[in-house]
């Protein structure tokens, strides 16, 4: 993992559509490269439209934006996707070439690469992604999992820095889910940045260090996951349910079972109640 330093910076930005609808109001945050971040709320907290400031899909009614230290109102949205790939939470938006095969080399041609730096790209990443057979199938007729996984393809071959996501794990089965995580793990190993707009509690839970939640176009509270998504006051206003496995463990203490405080994750609470009922079964 690399060393801390602040990669994305946002400056008290507001954003107020054409309709006058406040979107976002004076949000601040900064993101250190290398960090994977979760990003959550209610929709209309303001999640996408945060999202999509990073990149200049979207400018700031007020306040700045700096990727890399440099403000992006000086930056194009080609000079940004360069540095930030987005993929958006609707895959079918992004894709619109004839072929898988056509997708991947449409994605890499204003990038500095010879032709045959390309099909070696294009050669990797259908491998990487067991995407080889279907080379030559339309993106139009892969299924829903498929065309996320194509997406993906679609940012990864170019080495962004930074990857954004708008509810990836939405409509994927645990197969696709489990590709998905050695995707971002290997980009992690990597050095890259990491922000994930979900609303997959669960996920979020057991797989990404650090949350935002965000109501009302503003940042209601910034940290460590099982710090914030174990706030019950916090959830209920960001319109979010505790943790199964959060909830799971409030109801063995009310029933006298003492589960120590830092368990959190799934694996952790399971290799405690085996424990738990060892000592018991020798007990008695």
């Amino acid at each position: 993992m690399t060393a801390n330093k602040t990669i994305i910076l946002i400056d008290e930005i507001d954003y107020i559509y054409p309709n006058n609808t406040i979107a976002l109001s004076k949000v601040s945050l900064k993101i250190n490269k290398g960090e994977l971040i979760a990003i959550m709320g209610q929709n209309g907290a303001g999640k996408t439209t945060l999202i999509r400031t990073l990149n200049g899909l979207i400018r700031p009614t007020n306040g700045n934006v700096y990727v890399k230290g440099e403000n992006n109102s000086t930056k194009s949205i080609a000079q940004l996707s360069k540095i930030i790939g987005i993929i958006f939470q609707n895959p079918m938006h992004q894709l619109f070439s004839n072929s898988i095969e056509e997708e991947l080399k449409f994605s890499l041609r204003n990038l500095e690469y010879t032709k045959e730096q390309i099909q070696q790209k294009i050669d990797n990443i259908l491998s990487k992604f067991d995407f080889e057979k279907y080379r030559n199938r339309s993106p139009f007729n892969l299924s829903g999992g498929e065309a996320k996984k194509l997406a993906l393809a679609t940012i990864i071959c170019r080495d962004p820095e930074i990857l954004v996501f708008d509810e990836p794990t939405l409509g994927q089965d645990a197969k696709e889910i489990d590709f998905f995580l050695k995707v971002i793990y290997n980009e992690l190993e990597k050095g890259k940045t990491i922000v994930m707009v979900t609303h997959n509690i669960e996920f979020a839970f057991e797989n990404i260090p650090r949350t935002i939640l965000m109501a009302n176009g503003k940042i209601l509270a910034d940290g460590p996951t099982e710090q914030v998504l174990t706030n019950d006051l916090l959830v209920k206003k960001a319109s979010l349910v505790l943790p199964q496995i959060h909830q799971f463990k409030l109801g063995l203490k009310e029933i006298g079972i003492d589960v120590p405080n830092e368990i959190f994750k799934e694996r952790d609470m399971i290799s405690f109640i085996n424990n738990y009922l060892k000592v018991r079964i020798a007990n008695r």
